[in-house]
């Protein structure tokens, strides 16, 4: 094993001097072993159905967001902040075997947002989208001049992340998401009315995807009313757009007559859409109260907690419990998995639920005919610690998923780096 990763280590060093280290960049191989104190947790500690079984296959990796890996098996992954100041993994696993022989570095961005198309490797920035080139082994051809698809996308720091999706039409769809969590004026419980960010943020925007130089003026507002979809995927069963949604957060603050600390705690609720374009999901004039299942008035426009509202906006096809944080979704295709995870909507929550006492976790919805059924937690404990009675730190926040070509999960965390691969096996 160990010339075996000497040869291969050197033929990617060979490749970065050849491409230029400041575009590709090679990193030590360290394959995770049992009891590496570098590991919070071991993979045998998650919480899975009977069949499934999680490995660990590379920790300390930086601040992992989303990823895709392509038909060969090599993995992308998206790094929200820089290390080694670049923003890429390309990680290889050359035979399958679960272990990682080589990952090296690239890019000169952070940000999210990761996608494979029509021979194409899309990566967002938090300002902007762009691609590399692939060969017919789904492998960049070159590191060093990503072609700039979109630039000039608001920017304010706060929920600046720029999360991406592609259709089988030539369109790139990419979240823009509000950087004030209620449209309040500065320094008051009062709502803008309108809500001007509405113009450049809070929605998702639908751009060409085969089209290099675009700024923000050349997109669509495809989805408007909509805070923050880290979540986004295009889902080839049904052809549309489907986005997990982070709801708003403090109510008490100003409006203590309306609600109580608790309730502010555990409301809204956090959402997955079915977007099609014109649709307004109603934010920030409204939210959705998963205990009264219904749309309500906020309290920044004139709400009590109890008023209804929102005639135009639409219903979420499911609504999860307050502050879960989900980061991304992802239709299972594969024929790993028994069948009844066959194009059903696998969710990744980076937070925690003070209404559940559970959090951190990855979550499953069936789809039956193109409709969501009730969701159900499946792979849990990625937080290494009771949540009702913690005894230490969170270890791990999921964020980010992919479907191998032999139709494993894999799962980042963004906390320690670390991905995760969830098998099945028939017993």
């Amino acid at each position: 094993m160990s010339s075996n990763l000497s040869k291969i280590k050197g033929t990617f060093l060979a490749l970065a001097g050849a491409t230029g280290l400041f575009a590709y960049t090679n990193v030590p191989v360290n394959p995770p072993t049992s009891g590496n104190k570098k590991f919070p947790i071991e993979a045998s500690d998650l919480k899975l159905p009977a069949g499934f079984s999680a490995k660990i296959l590379a920790t300390d990796l930086g601040s992992t967001r989303h990823m895709v890996i392509g038909k060969n098996g090599d993995m992308y992954v998206k790094l929200s902040k820089l290390k080694d100041g670049k923003g890429i993994y390309h990680i290889k696993d050359t035979n399958g075997d679960g272990e990682i022989e080589a990952k090296t570095l690239f890019g000169d961005y952070p940000g999210t947002g990761i996608a494979i198309k029509n021979g194409y490797l899309y990566s967002s920035s938090n300002k902007g989208v762009f691609r590399y080139k692939l060969n017919e082994k789904e492998e960049i051809v070159d590191f060093e001049k990503p072609e700039k698809i979109i630039e000039g996308l608001t920017d304010h720091g706060r929920d600046n992340a720029k999360p991406i999706a592609l259709d089988n039409n030539g369109n790139i769809y990419v979240t823009v998401g509000s950087y004030n969590d209620n449209c309040r004026e500065a320094g008051s419980g009062k709502g803008m009315s309108p809500c001007s960010i509405l113009d450049s943020a809070g929605g998702v925007w639908k751009f060409k995807a085969d089209k290099a130089g675009q700024t923000f003026s050349d997109g669509v507002r495809y989805a408007t009313g909509v805070k923050n979809a880290v979540g986004i995927n295009w889902d080839e069963k049904t052809n549309a757009l489907y986005v997990t949604v982070h709801g708003r957060g403090k109510f008490d603050d100003f409006y203590p007559q309306y609600y109580t600390p608790k309730q502010s705690a555990e409301l809204p609720a956090e959402t997955l859409y079915k977007l099609k374009e014109g649709d307004d999901a109603g934010w920030p004039y409204i939210y959705y109260d998963h205990f009264q299942n219904k749309k309500i008035l906020a309290p920044e426009y004139g709400g009590d907690g109890k008023k209804t509202a929102g005639e135009k906006a639409i219903n979420p096809l499911v609504a999860f419990p307050a502050h879960l944080g989900p980061n991304a979704i992802m239709f299972y295709t594969g024929n790993m998995f028994p069948a009844k995870y066959k194009n059903g909507a696998f969710i990744a929550f980076h937070s925690q639920s003070s209404e559940l006492k559970k959090g951190y976790m990855v979550a499953f919805v069936p789809f039956v005919n193109g409709k969501a059924g009730k969701w159900e937690i499946f792979a849990d404990n990625f937080a290494g610690t009771d949540l009702v009675k913690p005894t230490g730190p969170i270890q791990h926040r999921p964020c980010g998923l992919a479907q191998g070509p032999d139709g494993a999960l894999y799962v980042t965390d963004d906390l320690n780096g670390t991905i995760f691969k969830i098998d099945y096996k028939k017993k």
